[in-house]
């Protein structure tokens, strides 16, 4: 009696084999149910572009990440030169895109040596001087008296003078760092230069 229940046994298990053959077989078979899936790529967030100028060691256009601040920019042109005014920049701003970041330099430069002042804050612009002025021999004070220069492009002058000695042409004072064209032309009836 145990031999037929041992053979009953084997052909119970060897059917629901077959059965469980049969039923993978005829899964891989069938034609597949509904759509596929496809996988997407992340989204990845657009970075931002900022253009960093003025007093940093590498000045120019830098993307970062969305969400970055002021300080993130600094960081990423290389960080202050020695001359930045530093206490004009918050560091905890916000960028956005296409921004312009300028640090100011303490000569009141946005763009770094040789771009323009327009006008200092402590400049005497109520009066004009009636006379011309040489610009190889005037002192600070009277420079001063010229459009838009101040105590600060004033001793620039000056100093850019004792460096490089006399000027050639009045033209020759764009030379000067934080006098460009604007000032120029504000001050070219005003001054000369003696041979």
């Amino acid at each position: 009696m145990q031999k037929i229940l041992e053979k009953i046994m084997l052909v119970l298990i060897g059917a629901l084999m077959g059965l469980a053959a049969s039923g993978i077989l005829w899964l891989a078979a069938s034609p597949p149910r509904g759509q596929a899936v496809t996988l997407r790529p992340a989204p990845t967030a657009v970075p931002l572009a900022v253009q960093v100028s003025g007093a940093v060691v590498r000045p120019g256009v830098y993307e970062l990440p969305p969400g970055s601040r002021v300080k993130d920019a600094i960081d990423a042109a290389g960080g202050f030169l020695a001359e930045a005014d530093t206490g004009k920049i918050n560091l905890a701003a916000l960028l956005e895109d296409g921004q312009e970041l300028i640090v100011p330099d303490v000569f009141g430069n946005t763009g770094g040596a040789g771009d323009e002042v327009i006008a200092e804050e402590d400049a005497t612009d109520t009066e004009t001087p009636d006379y011309l002025i040489d610009i190889n021999y005037a002192t600070a004070e009277e420079l001063e008296t010229l459009p838009g220069i101040g105590p600060t492009l004033a001793m620039r002058i000056v100093q850019y003078r004792e460096e490089h000695g006399p000027f050639q042409t009045i033209e020759d004072i764009m030379n000067v760092s934080g006098i460009g064209q604007a000032t120029f032309e504000a001050i070219k009836d005003y001054i000369y230069v003696s041979d």
